[in-house]
Formats: C-alpha cells, structure tokens, sequence
C-alpha cells in the first residue's frame, strides 16, 4: 500500500515536462536534494538516490531522452527502516559536466569550473519553472504525512523536504515565499529541512504544484480530523455537564439527611419538603426533571435548594 509521499511523488512524475526550463529546473532540484556532485577523470558528475522505483524510472528516462545522459546502477541497499531498496545511480563524464552547468549547479568561468551553492536564477525565470523546481525538490527530498484516521492519532500533518546546504534550502523559502506559501527551516545533522506542519500551508503547497488527487485525500482526512475533534468536544461537554449534574446530586441528597437525621424534614415548611421528598425518591433525576415533576421553574427550584442547603450548614456548624 502507497504512503502519502509515494502518491505525491507519482503524481507529480506521471504529469509531462514539456519545456526545457521546466526540465533544467526540476532535475536541478532533483539533485540538490537526492544527489551529490562527484568528480572522475577530471569531469563532475553527480550520483542520485532514491528508493522510489517510479522516480528512478522518471528521472533516468529524461536524463537520457533529452540531456543524453545515461547513468549506471552504482549501489542498490536495503533500508531496515522501510523495508525498500535504496538504488544510487551515477553518471560522470563531458556530458554530464555540461548538463550540470546549464542546470545552474556547475558554473564556469575565466579560472576554470566551480560549484554553485544557491539555487541559480536563471533556473526560475517565470511561474512555471519555479512550480517545476518545488517539485523536482519534492521527488528528490521530500516527504509528507498526514494524521491517522483514528480518533486518538498520534500523528499529524507534516512536510518536509531535505537539503544539503543551507543556501539552497534559504533560497528555496524565498521561492516558497513568492506563492504566498511560509515554511520553516530547520537544521538536522548535516542536512537542512524546510517543513510546515499546518495543513492549510501543505494544503497550499499540493495545490501549487497541481497534485490534485493528493490535494482530495488530504482534504478528506481534514474533514474526518474535524468530525471527530467536533464529536470529541460534544462528548467531552456532555461528562463534563453529567459530573456536574452527579455533584449536585450528591450534595443535595447529602444535605437533606443532614436535616433528617438532626431536626427531621417534617420541620421544614411544605415547598421545602416537598423538594426534599423529591430528591430523595430520585437521587439521579436532573434539576429540571425535578422542576417539572414539581410542577414549577428550575429557578425556583435552585431557589429552593439553596434554602435547604443553607439549612443544612447551619445544623453543622
């Protein structure tokens, strides 16, 4: 069975990458936050990891269908946490050198190559493309949760996408930013983590990057979130109203045997006694069940109580 992540990340792959921008923009993000940049025989090249079968196909496809690029299976291990294979591909030659600088991680000049730390502009000139780089992020780094069903989860909404330094993982904020969306950012050992726990803000995310079935499930675990906090909070009222109706009870009963067994309630006059009477042949009956049974107002009747009451602490003290 898919987890929230895999249905994201397959929906974003099983949509079309149309232009080159768009192209350039995702698999730049893509290896910023799944890969590292490598160096052999003088040229760079990057190794990519993933454990999602449908993204490795995605991304080795594009790489080679419009860069040339064919990457090799360099290591496929088994994560104890999940129980998936973790395949790394790699690919380091002229070729992939080339591909890494126009993906603006690679720059050139007059002293030679160097690596680029922050998200390069020419990536995300217009809307598209940066929808396109959150997404590549999302595929190479991301993951999103989303409550448990049950009643009592201990789970919540939560989505993240890892990065490997802190410019990028700045630079991707800003990005974020500039659809209205705020994240935080975080870091976790070596790594740094942009997230957003409010469903509102995921919600936003999902929405922005066109996951529109992902966006219809998370929006029915949010309706059946809210159902169930709204039926918690009308039976959480409910014992709450029936502990205080049982206290009530008590101390009402308690301070007519008190008046019994020192002056007798033949002493009290007939509405008082007809009260008491009342009380006591029902110790569970509400005040209003009481009233009408009495034939007059509640407030008369908490009138009549507090009389007895006051009657009852004056015999103790």
């Amino acid at each position: 069975m898919q987890n929230f992540t895999e249905e994201i990340k397959n929906e974003i792959t099983s949509t079309t990458v149309k232009s080159r921008q768009s192209k350039n923009a995702i698999l730049s993000a893509f290896i910023r936050t799944s890969g590292s940049i490598i160096s052999k025989n003088g040229c760079f090249g990057f190794e990519i990891v993933t454990e999602n079968e449908k993204t490795a196909e995605y991304f080795t496809s594009l790489l080679e269908e419009e860069y040339g690029l064919h990457t090799i299976v360099s290591s496929a291990n088994l994560d104890l946490m999940n129980g998936k294979d973790k395949l790394a591909f790699e690919c380091a030659n002229e070729i992939s050198e080339k591909f890494l600088i126009e993906t603006g991680i690679v720059g050139e000049d007059s002293d030679g190559k160097y690596l680029i730390f922050n998200i390069d502009e020419k990536l995300i000139v217009d809307e598209q493309s940066k929808l396109d780089y959150i997404k590549g992020a999302f595929l190479g780094g991301g993951s999103c949760t989303l409550p448990d069903e049950g009643a009592f989860s201990r789970t919540g909404y939560h989505f993240e996408i890892v990065f490997s330094n802190k410019l990028v993982a700045n630079d991707f904020c800003e990005l974020l930013c500039g659809f209205e969306i705020l994240a935080k950012l975080v870091a976790r050992k070596d790594k740094v983590v942009v997230y957003a726990k409010s469903q509102a803000v995921i919600s936003d995310i999902l929405d922005a990057i066109g996951c529109r079935k992902s966006l219809g499930k998370l929006n029915k675990v949010v309706e059946i979130k809210e159902k169930q906090n709204n039926d918690n909070r009308v039976n959480n009222c409910s014992v709450s109203n029936i502990d205080k109706t049982v206290t009530a009870s008590v101390n009402q009963v308690r301070a007519i045997e008190i008046i019994s067994q020192t002056i007798g309630l033949q002493s009290l006059d007939k509405p008082l006694f007809d009260v008491a009477e009342c009380r006591l042949a029902d110790k569970n009956a509400s005040m209003q069940e009481l009233a009408d049974r009495l034939k007059i107002s509640k407030s008369c009747l908490n009138h009549r109580m507090r009389k007895i009451n006051e009657i009852a602490l004056s015999l103790v003290d």
